[in-house]
């Protein structure tokens, strides 16, 4: 049997009398035309007035136009009894507090232990029907506020805020060093490293790429940098603060260029320092990036929501270890 997820309903005001139904599903209700195109082929996936009809007829003021998407789940991925922190949820998102070291999404060599698993085995332990829809990514090292779409509307309505500006992301990560401006902006295209092409680099041929970051404490040999992303790429964070001198603590792929001894010497003053690096990045073992705090509007209440985790333990004792060093 057929099972249909609570319906998305729209009441046609006076302004809109006489409108074609397909102009107030795509203008009105924001419906894309791909997901247009798979309510039309679902039984009772639109709806005027309770019947189904063609989205050429003309609605009238007061018509109650409804839609209604199948229930899905991610067959292909194992549910597993892994623990994870719900920051929020209604019928359309579920938002929780990623920890440090956790894979979001199953991957070649990964098919288990990841969020997705622990997610599906959370839905199926309700009776709850829904496929594992990121709204967007996390490396596995980084910590902190991840979105998930319940359903396909949910995933395309926030997906499409984020090249217009309306999804603000912004992290907190402690790096190296303290950069020259209290604040600033980081304009470096990015693109695949030719010679590693899992890393990625600033290079002019690169896709346009901006982070914003503030200096938000000094701890005298490193800081704690605040970060929103104005751009999506892979690593941006990453790659921006190292192309600026300031790698994050405990980032073993963008690394402090100290560890590069043939461009920076091995005298004795370089070797305390390294020492230092080495000590700082061995201390918190993995990249010091938390997203702290993620905005959006969403799909349904069409209202404004923000979303916080706080620092994890991890960060807040390397702070603790940071002004220790520095008294």
């Amino acid at each position: 049997m057929t099972t249909y997820y609570p319906p998305l309903s729209y009441i046609v005001p006076d302004a809109d009398d006489g409108m074609l139904l397909k102009t107030v599903l795509q203008k009105r209700m924001d419906i894309s035309r791909k997901l247009l195109s798979r309510l039309k082929l679902t039984e009772r996936g639109i709806t005027l007035n309770g019947e189904r009809v063609y989205i050429s007829v003309h609605v009238r003021a007061g018509d109650l136009v409804e839609i209604r998407m199948e229930t899905e789940v991610s067959e292909d991925i194992l549910p597993e009894p892994i623990p994870f922190d719900i920051l929020y949820e209604d019928d359309h998102l579920l938002v929780v507090n990623k920890p440090a070291g956790m894979i979001v999404h199953p991957t070649h060599g990964h098919y288990t232990g990841t969020l997705a698993n622990g997610v599906v085995h959370y839905w199926a332990q309700r009776g709850d029907r829904y496929r594992f829809r990121p709204i967007h990514r996390l490396d596995q090292e980084t910590s902190g506020v991840l979105a998930i779409a319940k359903n396909a509307y949910s995933h395309q309505y926030i997906s499409e805020q984020m090249p217009v500006g309306g999804v603000d992301k912004i992290y907190a990560a402690i790096v190296h060093g303290v950069p020259l401006l209290e604040q600033g902006e980081i304009d470096g295209p990015i693109d695949r490293d030719p010679a590693e092409p899992h890393r990625r680099i600033v290079t002019p041929s690169g896709y346009p790429s901006l982070t914003r970051y503030e200096v938000k404490e000094r701890f005298g040999t490193a800081s704690l940098v605040e970060l929103k992303l104005l751009t999506g790429r892979t690593h941006q964070i990453r790659v921006h603060m190292t192309s600026i001198g300031h790698p994050l603590i405990g980032d073993r792929m963008y690394r402090h260029p100290l560890y590069e001894d043939d461009r920076h010497g091995s005298g004795p003053d370089a070797a305390a320092e390294l020492a230092r690096v080495a000590e700082l990045d061995d201390y918190i073992g993995r990249q010091a990036l938390h997203a702290a705090r993620l905005s959006f509007t969403h799909p349904v209440l069409r209202t404004r929501m923000t979303f916080e985790a706080p620092l994890p333990q991890d960060m807040l004792a390397l702070e603790e270890r940071l002004r220790v060093n520095e008294a």
